[in-house]
């Protein structure tokens, strides 16, 4: 078997790792430089030659070939032609298949590598454009259009509405003019399309913001109905948008849910959206239960405030008290996704940090925060007030209910808020023990809600006039929270109710310091500089406010009313025209016009403001006297008629309105009433020697025969006036003698002259409706209110209670008569 088997000799035996060193010299690179036939195919197109075909039947021998060596091999390609560069009878054959590359015959002639041309110098200057080509006027005018759009767009976040309306019909004009000139000039598809949807898309969307709803609805249809653009359904949310402000219900939901068809599920924020607005159409529309079921998916799929919010009022709608309850949780479970005040706190004394965190403590991140959370805490509240009369049995077991809860969320600082508008709460309830009993819980809590329940308890017992309690309870405040602006505004309320003005305003200005917006207290340090005197400086309070508040009556009235303390007449009628474009049917502020127009000695306005404020209220007095006396002025004494029995019906007690009523009868010539009107008079009004002068002049002028009558009658009132007149003089003369006395004697002399001299004021007057049967019973009066003289011994002491018990029978019988006359 092993005469088979040849063994190598070992000299022979292969090495396995032989070879690795070994190249073609063809690719040795080193030598290249100095490579003859190398360097002329890299300076022409002979090194980019294709490679030899392989010989078949037809085609040539052979055909020279350059090698490194000098060797040349006639080289003929596969069709039997020359090769392109190749020499055949003494020339070469041209190379025009790489001219675009930059190969030329200049190559040949020893010229360097330049493909790119950079040999040839610079560019020849581009082509003018030419103006009145078709495409230039195309380009231009799609440039025009595209601004015409953006300038629409500013116009509108700029508040112009007209312009932007203006801008966005002007490039739909221009849009279709290009859409025809395209048209005419190319094939319809260089048509942009896109161009075309914004400006339909912005001329829509100003219709709307101008509330041209029907206009833009049918641009939005134009839109809709172009199956050319792709997303051009999802604009039928507009259009729910626009039927829902036009409170066509039914029609909005039609068309979100369309949209909402159109819109994929991948974009969920914006199906989350409609779906809001689906259910807020359905509240509108009362189908509380639809609604309940949009907000409730809304709620398990993306929950935010302004759903759990709805949802809270839908069930409140329906009266599910357990429902709201789950709502309500659902609610104060939503992520606020704001940071905590805690990373604006500087945890060390390094500068860069501290810089940092101011420049980032106000910036606009900062204030979105701060408005996400006041939405926030202003829902919650409201919804506590909402369901807390109805989840439980009782208002205050429902609010403690909502207290728990919010303590339980992460809403944990609400829960005291909470617990000072259950306060407030029972306040508009009118239960102020109670309110007053919850606000003093939080004596013995933190700094920040003792000093707000402190400052709700100074204002309670100030509004109840009891200023030591209201002052006690704003030094608390104040002592909690120094910085408490409220607290400090009580303080100075109560200092200003003491009488002490100037440490009031020192109050004020601090709260002012330690919230320059606190209209409160700049409110009441304008009124304490005008109540000392100092309208300069009440004055620039006033105008502060004016521009923090803007149209507020009350600082428009303070400022015209301190204008005419300045008397500057002028400056207060601008200011009470701007209050009167506030308040227009305020009748005090029409008076007040007609008060200083008068002053100016303009009638004519005085008495349109007058009579504007009668027309509001015609009770007013100072009003009606001022219109009657212009009519009788301008000699329209009927007119004045009207006013006086006006007045006469409010005031009936007093005389002078029915007597100017008999007045304007005479003087309108209507004397036949005037005597009916004075007699009338009379009866109501015996002792009134004016009315009974008339009556005799009226009489005498007629030739009546009642005029000896009222001249007896009014003999009688004059003479009884002059013995009045002449008992308050006296009585005045005795109290004056007692007071010079100084004598216990003359003490009671001078309450007895002061006892008169009341008790004959208190008797009715010539003005007031009363009657005496004769002069003697009224006389017989004025005696009985004399006091009888002091008794100086004890048998008198008898006569005493005689004269007294005739003095209270004389004024029983007195009284007893006039309830019989005006009975």
């Amino acid at each position: 078997m092993m005469q088979n088997v040849h063994l190598a000799p070992e000299e022979d035996e292969d090495d396995l790792y032989s070879g690795y060193n070994d190249y073609n010299p063809t690719f040795d690179t080193e030598e290249l430089e100095n490579d003859i036939a190398f360097q002329q195919a890299a300076r022409t197109s002979h090194g980019r030659r294709p490679p030899v075909t392989a010989k078949i039947p037809g085609t040539a021998t052979s055909r020279p070939l350059d090698t490194a060596f000098g060797s040349k091999a006639t080289l003929t390609s596969s069709m039997g032609r020359p090769m392109t560069g190749a020499m055949q009878d003494g020339v070469a054959r041209p190379m025009t298949a790489v001219q675009a590359a930059g190969y030329t015959k200049a190559a040949m002639r020893g010229s360097l590598f330049d493909p790119l041309g950079q040999g040839r110098g610079p560019a020849p200057p581009l082509e003018m454009k030419n103006p009145d080509s078709s495409e230039e006027k195309i380009r231009q005018l799609e440039k025009k259009v595209n601004e015409l759009v953006e300038e629409s767009c500013i116009a509108n976040s700029c508040g112009d509405l007209k312009l932007a309306l203006e801008k966005a019909k002007e490039a739909g004009r221009k849009e279709r003019v290009l859409v025809r000139q395209r048209e005419q000039s190319a094939t319809p598809e260089s048509i942009n399309l896109d161009l075309t949807y914004s400006v339909l898309f912005n001329l829509a969307s100003q219709y709307a913001a101008n509330e041209m709803y029907t206009e833009a609805l049918n641009t939005y249809q134009v839109i809709v109905k172009n199956k050319m653009f792709s997303n051009g359904g999802r604009l039928k949310v507009n259009m729910g948008n626009i039927y829902l402000k036009q409170r066509n219900y039914s029609k909005a939901i039609k068309f979100y849910r369309m949209a909402l068809d159109q819109i994929p599920s991948v974009h969920k924020e914006m199906r989350i959206k409609i779906m809001q607005n689906i259910g807020v159409a359905f509240i509108k529309t009362g189908q509380y239960m639809d609604a309940i079921s949009s907000f409730e998916y809304i709620m398990s799929m993306s929950p935010n405030l302004k759903a759990g919010f709805n949802l809270i009022v839908c069930y409140f709608a329906v009266g599910d008290s357990e429902q709201m309850k789950k709502a309500f949780q659902k609610l104060i479970a939503v992520p606020l996704e704001v940071d905590y005040d805690d990373k604006y706190i500087s945890p060390n004394d390094d500068p860069h940090t501290n810089l940092l965190i101011e420049a980032i403590k106000n910036d606009s991140l900062r204030e979105i925060e701060r408005e996400r959370k006041s939405m926030a805490e202003d829902y919650i509240m409201t919804a506590a007030k909402l369901i807390a009369p109805v989840i439980e049995t009782s208002f205050a077991v429902g609010y403690d209910w909502c207290v728990e809860a919010v303590k339980a969320s992460q809403y944990v600082e609400l829960a005291n808020d909470l617990e000072i508008n259950k306060a407030t709460t029972y306040l508009r309830q009118r239960d102020f023990n109670q309110a007053l009993e919850t606000l003093k819980m939080f004596e013995k809590k933190d700094s920040r809600v003792k000093s707000a329940a402190a400052t709700n308890l100074s204002f309670l017992y100030y509004l109840e006039n009891e200023l030591a309690q209201a002052t006690n309870y704003a030094d608390l405040a104040v002592s909690s929270d120094r910085y408490n602006p409220a607290a400090l505004t009580n303080k100075g309320n109560t200092v200003f109710a003491n009488g002490d003005h100037e440490k009031a305003a020192e109050f004020y200005k601090e709260a002012l310091r330690n919230d320059c917006s606190c209209t409160e207290a700049l409110y009441n340090l304008g009124l304490t500089y005008k109540k000392l005197n100092r309208v300069d400086e009440a004055l620039d309070c006033f105008l502060k406010l004016h521009a923090i508040l803007g149209n507020s009556a009350q600082v428009l009235r303070q400022i015209a009313d301190i204008y005419e303390i300045m008397e500057d007449p002028n400056q207060a009628i601008e200011w009470l025209m701007q209050l009167i474009s506030v308040v227009p049917t305020d009748p005090h502020v029409l008076s007040k016009l007609g008060k200083l127009y008068d002053s100016e000695g303009d009638k004519s306005q005085a008495f349109h403001y007058y009579y504007e404020s009668y027309r509001y209220f015609p009770s007013n007095i100072e009003v009606i006297e001022w219109l009657g006396a212009y009519c009788i002025d301008t000699q329209f004494c009927e007119k004045a008629i009207e006013y006086f029995e006006r007045a006469a019906l409010i005031l009936p007690t007093q005389v002078k309105w029915q007597l100017m009523v008999a007045s304007c009868y005479r003087r309108s010539g209507n004397y036949q009433k005037a005597l009916e009107k004075y007699k009338i008079i009379h009866q109501k009004f015996p002792e009134n020697a004016e009315c009974l002068r008339f009556l005799v002049r009226l009489c005498t002028d007629m030739g009546l025969k009642e005029v000896q009558e009222y001249m007896t009658k009014l003999k009688k009132v004059e003479k009884l006036k002059e013995i009045r007149e002449q008992r308050i003089k006296s009585g005045r003369d005795g109290s004056a003698r007692n007071r010079r006395d100084g004598s216990a004697g003359g003490d009671a002399g001078g309450t007895k002259g002061e006892r008169l001299s009341a008790r004959l004021k208190a008797l009715p007057g010539t003005s007031e409706p009363y009657e005496s049967s004769s002069g003697k019973e009224i006389g017989k009066w004025a005696s009985y209110t004399l006091q009888p003289p002091r008794p100086s011994k004890r048998g008198e002491l008898e006569k005493l209670h005689c004269w007294k018990s005739k003095y209270n029978y004389t004024i029983r019988k007195t009284f007893s008569l006039w309830k019989q006359r005006d009975g």
